[in-house]
């Protein structure tokens, strides 16, 4: 239970400084990236799979470029449905979502690197 917990505050995070850097990409206070966290993850869980199946052609055409665009068009989905919701999380644009995935999980793996979670330690 400790392990979700962070990793769930470590995105939450990611998300505030993705947030910072990438412009297009707002997020009004921690409490909204905590849920904008959750409807990523629905989101990823749910939606993303099936947008994957559905363009594997252009990805293997792509050699995998492709992903990129499938993460842009997630994190656009989530920022809809929080805006459907009033969460105060929102992504505008087509470039904000693209630039805002890859940021993304560069801090959210850059930070996890320094949480010692339970999946991750070696010994």
């Amino acid at each position: 239970m400790l392990n979700f917990c962070l990793t769930w505050l470590v995105a939450a995070i990611s998300l505030l400084v993705t947030a910072k850097i990438v412009p297009g990409i707002e997020v009004s206070s921690f409490t909204a990236a905590i849920f904008a966290v959750v409807i990523i993850g629905f989101v990823n869980a749910t939606v993303k799979p099936i947008i994957t199946i559905l363009t594997l052609p252009l990805t293997i055409l792509s050699l995998g470029l492709f992903l990129l665009v499938v993460n842009a068009i997630s994190l656009s989905l989530a920022g809809w449905l929080a805006s459907a919701f009033d969460i105060g999380f929102k992504v505008s644009g087509f470039w904000p979502p693209l630039f805002g995935s890859i940021v993304l999980s560069l801090v959210s793996g850059f930070i996890g690197k320094f949480v010692k979670l339970e999946g991750n330690q070696t010994t």
